[in-house]
């Protein structure tokens, strides 16, 4: 059985109150990491990408279990790649960072890590070079290798008209890509600070509910955010072709 830990919208900003949040999400992971396979962190690891808020968060995410960490909408490329990706070349032919995509391969599982934040927006995309790169990984790992996809903005409506408004556009070339590869197992995001399951493309999507704050369903208060919410973090299992989701909060 293959164990992954999920978390999402850290927001690292520098105080104490924050980081607690995060610090308790974490030990908790980490301590039980000997059940649990992988670490992933499904974006906006920063509040406004300060390269301050990067240095925290860089001293602060450590973990025994294979870590993987993507981009969300509140994180800078050029700083994420250094503190995260050091080493690894993201630049495209005009010199600038292009998606920051990478693949890891955990308890004979492929993990694909992508990058679905567009720079100076909060909506999300994956480029055509993102999901190109998403074919060749699971062409070259073979059609027995499940695959865990992960991004930062979910590809669905989620009944939330704030979340919806800058979601993920652009899905159905990613759909297309699962018809192709039917071993995409499950696909994990964060962005709506809420913990959620649902489909795509007739696989499970599966949302971590947000470790800085929790946004309001339309029927639970004027305002949108609520921060009297515990952080939270799911666990996904998944053992013979089956993915199942559980939620805790911290």
């Amino acid at each position: 059985m293959l164990v992954v830990a999920h978390i999402s919208d850290l927001h690292f900003n520098g105080t104490a109150a924050r980081r607690n949040r995060i610090n308790a999400v974490l030990d908790y992971v980490n301590s039980r990491s000997d059940g649990i396979d992988a670490l992933v962190v499904t974006g906006d690891i920063t509040d406004h990408g300060r390269p301050s808020e990067f240095e925290e968060a860089g001293a602060t995410l450590k973990s025994p279990l294979p870590l993987m960490i993507c981009p969300g909408n509140h994180d800078v490329r050029d700083e994420f790649g250094e503190t995260f990706l050091a080493g690894q070349n993201f630049l495209d032919d005009r010199g600038a960072v292009g998606p920051l995509n990478f693949a890891r391969t955990v308890a004979d599982t492929l993990f694909l890590i992508c990058d679905s934040s567009i720079p100076g927006e909060n909506s999300g995309f994956l480029t055509d070079e993102t999901i190109a790169w998403m074919d060749e990984q699971i062409t070259a790992s073979g059609p027995a290798v499940p695959v865990l996809v992960a991004f930062h903005h979910p590809p669905v409506v989620l009944q939330m008209p704030m979340m919806d408004a800058i979601r993920q556009t652009g899905e159905d070339r990613l759909a297309a890509l699962v018809e192709k590869h039917p071993n995409i197992t499950m696909f994990m995001c964060g962005h709506a600070h809420t913990g959620a399951v649902t489909t795509f493309a007739d696989r499970p999507l599966c949302l971590a509910p947000g470790v800085a704050s929790t946004l309001n369903l339309p029927f639970e208060g004027a305002g949108v955010i609520n921060e009297t919410q515990p952080a939270g973090l799911a666990f996904h299992t998944y053992a013979d072709g089956r993915v199942i989701s559980h939620f805790r909060a911290v």
